[in-house]
């Protein structure tokens, strides 16, 4: 990312700001997330490495205890944020569960590449046993089933006091990004809240965005593929098009020049 897509998303430069009018209309709905300059919404930008690999830190340390990405398999990350030899050894003491055995009997393993992020849970009635009720929802696909990154990054970095005239239940916390101003998920993220890997600053701002696009990347993995895969076949239809004009010209131009006359007897 970089240019202005630094300046404004990166780390704590994108603090979240809400205005009296705002405040406003949160009491009595929901806000819209403001449209963040993430570099991988240009027509030719591509994913933020960096953040999709400490995004996955944020995910792994402070979200996956409650929710899963059921679609996502620890080999989806090599190439993209780790090598192989670094994944293998971050999942060395990750076990799943795997069987029937000989026995009938299902048993724990200790994870592989091709397997997918353990669910915290193991089944919905128990996740909702421990959440009171609450059903955290399934990471891998989150950036399309609510709208985008933007709203994302806005709900984690939306926590704030309820306004006066706001009852917000038991519970729950008020987030005027969510539907109703009021989800109970407690707020996660906060200023040095883990340490990453390569030394960045853990600010709520800076998790908030690596993990964001974490999900993103998560939800679409083959984004950068696909535009460069576009942009190299709009190059190849521009040659055809020029080709085809260029043909055009050499068949039909001696026919379009020529002169018919008639001669009288």
């Amino acid at each position: 990312m970089g240019g202005a897509g630094l300046a404004l998303v990166g780390g704590a430069g994108l603090a979240l700001a809400a205005s009296d009018e705002q405040e406003a209309e949160a009491s009595s709905g929901t806000l819209h997330a403001p449209a963040y300059p993430w570099s991988h919404n240009a027509y030719t930008g591509a994913y933020d490495h960096g953040s999709i690999r400490r995004g996955y830190e944020v995910y792994r340390n402070l979200c996956a205890t409650c929710h899963s990405m059921n679609r996502v398999a620890y080999r989806n990350l090599v190439g993209v944020a780790y090598t192989e030899d670094e994944m293998k050894t971050l999942i060395e003491e990750v076990e799943v569960e795997d069987g029937p055995n000989d026995e009938g009997e299902s048993f724990e393993r200790a994870a592989k590449l091709s397997d997918y992020f353990p669910s915290p849970y193991r089944n919905e009635q128990e996740a909702r046993f421990a959440n009171g009720g609450a059903l955290p929802p399934d990471l891998s696909c989150i950036t399309k089933a609510r709208p985008g990154p933007d709203h994302i990054y806005a709900l984690l970095t939306g926590y704030k006091e309820a306004p006066a005239g706001v009852d917000v239940k038991e519970g729950m916390h008020y987030n005027p990004y969510f539907a109703g101003g009021q989800i109970a998920m407690a707020k996660q993220l906060n200023d040095g809240g883990l340490d990453y890997n390569d030394g960045t600053p853990a600010t709520e701002s800076q998790m908030a965005k690596d993990v964001t696009i974490f999900l993103q990347w998560a939800a679409e993995p083959d984004m950068d593929e696909r535009k460069h895969l576009g942009f190299k076949f709009m190059i190849g239809m521009g040659c055809a098009a020029l080709m085809a004009g260029y043909y055009k010209r050499l068949k039909w131009a001696t026919v379009k020049t020529r002169a018919i006359s008639f001669r009288g007897y």
